[in-house]
């Protein structure tokens, strides 16, 4: 986030629509349809979440006694807002467009000893003011010590410590006046202008005044309009234990040559832009020339083993069979605990539709970070849209494994994961609605999604296990044996333990680069943007796991081992238990997390993101071997 303009590459998609919106007025995207302000007009600032990367649990604005209108009215919110932990507010402090202001009294307050603790608390903790004008994030421009290069921070933070020159005692000080700074882009014809930029620089000071305090009649002694005197520094600041704070801002308006399409820009800009994409092209270059030699192999040694197999004509050579043939009679047999790996497959089914349906709306920009709550909100609804998905999947699979009772996997396949996910979730907002914040999911958002989940995912499950369980059962290429084979000793190698911790480090490792700056968006509150790139990462990962897999099923079938179909869903799948320690690394590295309660949000939430990639891999692995195991079987000669 910086004030240089963006690389080519990084071109906002907001371009494009600044197009679109020439040539089509009267369509726009939802949060995306500009707002042309006359001088004079009324700008009203909107307040957000307190929040600390510190903590990760976010607070109301109001619950620290900051100046409040007359009436506190919430904005309206979608449910992805919601869950994120946002509560939008109006507030007390109001512009008029392209008119500045000098040293503004919002309101004076007087704290009692709880108010104290609470800035004390907030302080210590790393909190920082949200606000909003015009939907764009507050941002306070500082330099870098060690670049030297300009970058935004979002919001202000409540205060900070320090000590008095010749004193040992730390003293807690409140930032109490703002200068805030409104960006416009002006029409030069209609002399209307638009917002593209909302800053502000942060002073403490302990404002005097002559007499007794009145709020219409009284004068600052320390920054007064009339006297063109002006808060410039902190030299003086107030102190939180003074319990009288005076509220005061500044507002000065300036041109931007920016135009309202790229006002998003400065908020997307990454300080490690070249590093974030020299890593992804590298990371993209090793897994595409993995994938190559992968399919080479593959292709080579399949083409020549189907030609030997097809030409063996005596009966001494058919005997000597070894390898992959020899298991025909086998490979097709139903798995061990069948039921449960129709469900796993057909959830993961649901979890690649949503991922595919979410990536390709946020690459075309339909989900940018303008629309707050957006990208969870549509996951949230595509999530329950595809349970349709997940039930013709699961039914499909568990007819082919000869499964009667089509209705009890249907209710596994509706309950099982999001079960557990959702008493996970619950925990964490119990723990998160002990801690008071506004975090916390209140009851009604609660039910709605129970509402979605009961209401629209169940049924939608059933729909789609009952046309996948009306459909002919999908048949295998070759006939099982009534008696199994007996599998002979493994090589060390092929342990299947060892095999399936192998198989996920591919997988992670073509996402790992990526993964740490999702997760430095999440909890580093950064915005994340590059969904193009991500979404071109994430093609990348189904091939890798899908040809992982093949390689190592087949090296499984050569050694006569043919329990394949667990294997080939554990193979990919393990990948998760390398992003979980990935995650546990990036805890102790790079987050100053020191709560209890917010390190088991963490572990958490990512125990969450970790099951969900388990699902997801897995069912990509399972696929290929599915599709791998019936294509070799199918192209040779079975007496």
């Amino acid at each position: 986030m910086g004030v240089e303009r963006r690389k080519p590459h990084a071109i906002s998609i907001w371009m494009c629509f600044a197009l679109l919106l020439n040539a089509a007025q009267s369509f726009y995207l939802p949060g995306v349809a500009p707002q042309d302000f006359q001088k004079g007009d009324l700008l009203k600032v909107k307040v957000n979440k307190l929040a600390s990367v510190k903590t990760q649990l976010p607070y109301a604005y109001y619950s620290l006694p900051y100046c409040k209108p007359k009436k506190i009215e919430d904005s309206a919110e979608n449910l992805g807002e919601v869950l994120r932990g946002d509560r939008i507010e109006n507030s007390p402090y109001e512009f008029k467009m392209r008119e500045p202001q000098m040293c503004n009294v919002v309101c004076r307050v007087t704290l009692n000893d709880k108010d104290v603790k609470e800035f004390k608390e907030k302080t210590d903790d790393e909190y920082r003011v949200n606000m909003i004008l015009d939907n764009l994030p507050l941002v306070v421009p500082f330099t870098r010590p060690d670049t030297g290069a300009l970058v935004y921070q979002h919001g202000f933070p409540v205060g900070f410590k320090a000590q008095y020159a010749g004193s040992k005692d730390e003293r807690y000080f409140i930032y109490n006046h703002l200068a805030f700074t409104v960006k416009y882009h002006k029409d030069e014809e209609t002399d209307a202008a638009r917002i593209v930029g909302f800053e502000a620089k942060h002073f403490s000071i302990k404002h005097g005044y002559d007499g007794k305090w009145d709020d219409s009649k009284t004068r600052l002694t320390t920054c007064d309009p009339h006297a063109k005197r002006t808060v410039t520094n902190s030299n003086t600041p107030h102190v939180v234990d003074d319990k009288e704070i005076i509220f005061t801002y500044d507002v000065e308006f300036q041109e931007s040559e920016v135009k309202w399409a790229s006002r998003w820009d400065t908020y997307l800009y990454m300080a490690d832009d070249q590093i974030h994409w020299f890593s992804i092209v590298n990371s993209l270059m090793i897994v595409l020339f993995l994938s190559g030699m992968v399919a080479m192999i593959m292709l080579r040694t399949l083409y020549r083993d189907i030609s030997r197999y097809n030409q063996l004509e005596t009966q001494e050579e058919a005997q000597e069979e070894t390898g992959w043939k020899l298991v025909h009679g086998d490979v097709f047999r139903p798995p061990t605990n069948s039921d449960l790996l129709c469900v796993y497959v057909g959830t993961g089914v649901q979890f690649l539709g949503m991922i595919l349906v979410t990536m390709i709306f946020a690459a075309l920009g339909f989900l940018s970070p303008s629309n707050r709550g957006g990208l969870m909100t549509a996951m949230l609804l595509l999530w329950v849209v595809m349970g349709i998905f997940a039930g013709y999947a699961s039914a499909r699979l568990y007819k082919m494994f000869k499964g009667a009772e089509w209705k009890k996997i249907t209710l596994q396949t509706a309950f099982m994961f999001p079960g557990v996910v959702f008493a996970i979730f619950f925990i964490l907002n119990a723990l998160i609605w002990g801690e008071k914040s506004s975090g916390a999911v209140p009851f009604g958002t609660m039910f709605v999604l129970v509402l979605m989940w009961f209401g629209i995912s169940v049924p939608l499950v059933f729909v789609g296990s009952y046309i996948g369980f009306r459909k002919p059962a999908i048949e295998a290429p070759v006939k099982t044996n009534k008696i199994p084979r007996q599998i002979p000793e493994q090589a060390w190698y092929m342990n299947p333990f060892f095999s399936i911790l192998i198989g996920g480090i591919l997988p992670f490792g073509a996402v790992f680069i990526e993964l740490f700056f999702i997760l430095t968006s999440i909890w580093l509150q950064q915005f994340y943007y590059i969904f193009g790139f991500l979404f071109l990462v994430f093609l990348i990962l189904i091939v890798t796991c899908a040809e992982i897999t093949v390689v190592l099923c087949y090296f499984q079938l050569c050694s006569e081992d043919y329990l394949w179909w667990w294997r080939s869903y554990l193979t990919s799948g393990s990948s998760a238990l390398y992003l979980f320690l990935y995650a546990a690394f990036y805890f102790f590295t790079k987050l100053n997390i020191t709560k209890p309660v917010s390190g088991i949000l963490y572990f958490g939430y990512m125990l969450i993101g970790s099951y969900a990639f388990f699902v997801l891999t897995g069912t990509i692995g399972f696929y290929a071997c599915f599709w791998f195991t019936r294509l070799i079987y199918s192209s040779v000669k079975i007496d």
